[in-house]
């Protein structure tokens, strides 16, 4: 995201980067974002299951074509995996939950740190999970990729603690997606919050008001939610 306002979103102005694997989906939200603010989206195809840094430098080049800097770096891309005891977990599993949990995101940072330090005010937000902090039978490589994501935020933070890019992440907690009806089939998807109610939360770390947090892991939802 760039050019950013205190408040980053469309509807107020702000210009979106959005970055995905399945190039019809981020069209379709291309399309109503335009519709809805008049802004057109910068739109990425990106497959985060590929390891190639190359790929990842592209991105950055578009981005800085585009817009010179940029303001706000949401990583939020994840796969659950199978969840089962630690002793069943397959290499192949193992290996894709902790490309697209982790080591992408390391990816994504390390080739567009350049252009957020052009930032004056840049934030980095990773999205963590109650699983990532305590760990919990039968929660496999998913659990341990967000204790991974946590340490990487962390140790970033650190790095950053001295330059004008905060670094911090936040956990949903039970919200109504795809991944959630996956791993719990049985729960009742109406008794959970939607993605949009959790976005305040999500808006503040992007915004000015912001700017004194930095290197923590914060919940979007009250403790029985998590």
């Amino acid at each position: 995201m760039a050019n950013r306002l205190p408040w980053p979103t469309p509807r107020h102005g702000a210009r979106l980067i959005l970055v995905g694997r399945t190039p019809h989906k981020l069209d379709e939200l291309a399309a109503t974002i335009l519709q809805e603010t008049g802004i057109q989206p910068l739109v990425h195809t990106l497959d985060l299951l590929r390891s190639d840094p190359e790929i990842y430098r592209h991105l950055a080049e578009q981005i800085s074509t585009a817009f010179g800097q940029l303001d706000g770096l949401l990583l939020n891309a994840g796969i659950l995996g199978t969840l089962g005891p630690v002793e069943h977990i397959s290499l192949m599993e193992w290996q894709q939950v902790q490309q697209v949990n982790v080591t992408s995101a390391l990816l994504l940072i390390q080739a567009l740190l350049p252009l957020m330090r052009q930032s004056p005010a840049a934030s980095i937000l990773f999205t963590s999970s109650g699983v990532g902090r305590q760990g919990r039978a039968n929660w496999g490589s998913y659990a341990i990729s967000k204790f991974a994501t946590e340490g990487l935020m962390q140790v970033l933070a650190d790095e950053l603690a001295s330059t004008s890019i905060r670094v911090n992440a936040i956990n949903p907690g039970a919200t109504r997606t795809a991944m959630r009806a996956s791993a719990r089939p049985l729960e009742d998807p109406s008794s959970l919050k939607s993605p949009a109610e959790l976005m305040p939360l999500y808006l503040y770390l992007m915004g000015a008001d912001s700017q004194a947090i930095h290197g923590q892991s914060l919940d979007a939802q009250s403790p029985r939610n998590r």
